[in-house]
């Protein structure tokens, strides 16, 4: 096995990082599993950047897939600003994942102009407990990323999803090394955002992570019928899925960074 520490990150186990793929059916977080992810999130509506999946689907991946799997919480897609009734929502979100048998939820709230909301992201800790927390992408939007750690840690946050700010994870591996140190060993920085295989041992490497985020897809063409609107809709004629076989290239990289 590759030795992947360095001198700006000295004490990295040689255990290979842990691969979270974001699953949105049952199908994906079986074939995730099957591949080798480590853990998986378990999100609705891929095309809104993730929402809350239906209780009924983290039933199905909780009674069939032996991974942990971390649920979002997210009541729509759009922005990361919630109102008093969302949060209600997501609160109770939170309790039905817990009684599914969750292992983790994935969820955040902002404020206007992208800073985190202290109090309201305090409050779904609090709901999530004793599960860990992972703050999501939405992290990235803060106007102060080391601040956002810092407050994030006072809360209870035990994780966070990040690019560095950056389009992907790859271009903020800088930035990502940076969270991680001042992070330390209180929160895990979990890098996430366009992760391939063709560089995640060098991502793993710069940034510093034992824990990286992916959802690697491939297109399927839709089945063919009328030409018709549903709503403000025109269906599409393919959508996307997990790729498997990405995924297993993703461990195979990650076996040996």
């Amino acid at each position: 096995m590759a030795d992947n520490r360095s001198p700006s990150h000295p004490y990295l186990p040689s255990t290979p990082p842990l691969l979270e793929v974001c699953v949105e059916t049952l199908t994906e977080a079986i074939d995730a599993a099957n591949a080798g992810a480590g853990r998986l999130e378990v999100c609705a509506c891929m095309s809104e950047a993730g929402t809350t999946p239906s209780i009924g689907l983290v039933a199905a991946i909780l009674d069939r897939v032996d991974v942990p799997a971390f649920i979002m919480i997210r009541p729509r897609g759009g922005d990361f600003k919630f109102d008093d009734y969302e949060l209600d929502v997501m609160r109770r979100d939170i309790e039905a994942a817990k009684r599914a048998g969750a292992h983790g939820i994935v969820s955040g709230v902002l404020v206007t102009g992208g800073a985190v909301d202290r109090e309201a992201t305090k409050s779904l800790v609090e709901a999530a407990d004793p599960l860990p927390f992972t703050f999501h992408r939405a992290f990235d939007l803060a106007p102060e990323l080391e601040f956002a750690v810092e407050m994030l840690q006072s809360v209870g946050v035990a994780r966070i999803l990040t690019s560095g700010g950056a389009s992907t994870a790859m271009v903020g591996a800088d930035a990502i090394a940076r969270l991680a140190r001042l992070a330390g060993e209180a929160m895990t920085i979990v890098a996430g955002g366009g992760v391939r295989a063709v560089h995640v041992a060098e991502l793993v490497r710069v940034a510093g992570v034992m824990e990286v985020h992916a959802r690697p897809v491939r297109s399927r063409a839709n089945a063919q019928g009328r030409d018709v609107r549903f709503g403000s809709t025109i269906p599409s004629t393919e959508r996307s899925e997990l790729d498997p076989d990405a995924v297993r290239a993703l461990v195979r990289a990650l076996s040996t960074a």
